[in-house]
């Protein structure tokens, strides 16, 4: 089956995962829509494939799937809007950065039957995949602590910023997500602490840059994430699971992985510049899955994966905010 692919949003995202749809069999790019007329026409062209608008989008017949990478105060509008037109959807995170909007258009996507995928990319990275793939086999045993370093190069501009949510729901979502592939079992209560150590005008524009977070479970099992918006030695990328029999972990991967030795000592290549090289064979292995999701109708992660990545994300700002541990239970009600 060849699925045929509308990207929405011709953005950095949205030239990922065309880039993804080109080198993934059985997929095919057929339209490009931006409200920016250059940029999806650049895109479009680099493809091969047409520019069309929303409207076009969402009435032609041989489109059978959008992946949708515009701002994100957009996606609950084009899930539900797309979902009734009786096409597959790949979203970008976050839903929304309203829980309540989240359900609502949930409920939509459910009443229609449509498929939704959400774009939790590092769930398919073969690195963190077989730290996965260990951890079911049983290799060390039951699952006790999960550790994750994520920390971006550098910030973002002010202006992305000020619209993204804040780095709780726009950074920390993916490893919210992470951190439940990897626990086996639901976080129930999050403690968080956050500050501002990079940029003050990220602090202006009422959000943090530095963060870290601890997620426990009702069992006991614990997950700690650390994030920071500047990491000048590359973009950091790890994961540690401890459990009762061993460890297991994912290192930070470089885009060539050698070592030199000389008399001034060992030295190795700089680790990936950022996300669009460091998670390229994810991005097309999540194409790949929405593809076999779409046949199959289960999608993984879904839209309720984004809610729940959500809800983690806003317990983590009531603890910031309050100075305590916040039950998830109080926020998803």
């Amino acid at each position: 089956m060849t699925l045929s692919f509308a990207v929405l949003g011709a953005g950095r995202i949205g030239k990922v995962h065309a880039a993804a749809i080109a080198a993934t069999p059985g997929a095919r790019l057929a339209a490009v829509a931006d409200a920016i007329a250059p940029a999806a026409e650049a895109l479009a062209a680099e493809h091969g494939c047409a520019v069309r608008t929303l409207d076009e989008i969402e009435t032609a017949g041989g489109i059978d799937a959008v992946v949708i990478c515009t701002p994100t105060d957009t996606h609950a509008d084009l899930i539900e809007r797309f979902a009734r037109a009786g096409k597959a959807i790949f979203c970008e995170k976050p839903i929304d950065l309203s829980v309540d909007r989240v359900r609502a258009c949930l409920k939509t996507v459910e009443e229609t039957g449509a498929t939704l995928m959400i774009g939790f990319n590092r769930r398919f990275d073969p690195h963190f995949c077989a730290v996965r793939q260990a951890i079911d086999e049983g290799r060390i045993g039951d699952v006790e602590m999960v550790q994750i370093v994520s920390r971006d190069p550098g910030a973002p501009p002010a202006t992305y910023i000020a619209s993204s949510g804040g780095i709780f729901r726009d950074m920390t979502i993916h490893d919210f997500d992470m951190a439940r592939f990897l626990l086996g079992e639901e976080p129930e209560t999050v403690f968080a602490t956050g500050s501002v150590l990079v940029d003050p005008e990220i602090g202006r524009l009422g959000d943090f840059d530095s963060v870290s977070v601890t997620l426990t479970t009702r069992s006991g099992r614990h997950c700690t994430i650390s994030n920071s918006r500047r990491a000048v030695y590359g973009y950091d990328q790890r994961i540690e699971v401890h459990g009762s029999k061993g460890a297991v972990s994912a290192e930070n991967q470089r885009p060539v992985s050698i070592e030199v030795a000389t008399a001034q000592g060992y030295t190795r290549p700089p680790l990936h510049d950022f996300f669009m090289t460091r998670y390229s064979q994810a991005y097309r292995a999540e194409i790949a899955a929405f593809i076999a999701a779409v046949g199959s109708g289960e999608a993984s992660p879904g839209g309720r994966d984004g809610l729940a990545a959500l809800l983690l994300a806003e317990a983590a700002l009531r603890s910031v905010a309050e100075g305590r541990s916040v039950r998830v239970s109080e926020i998803a009600g």
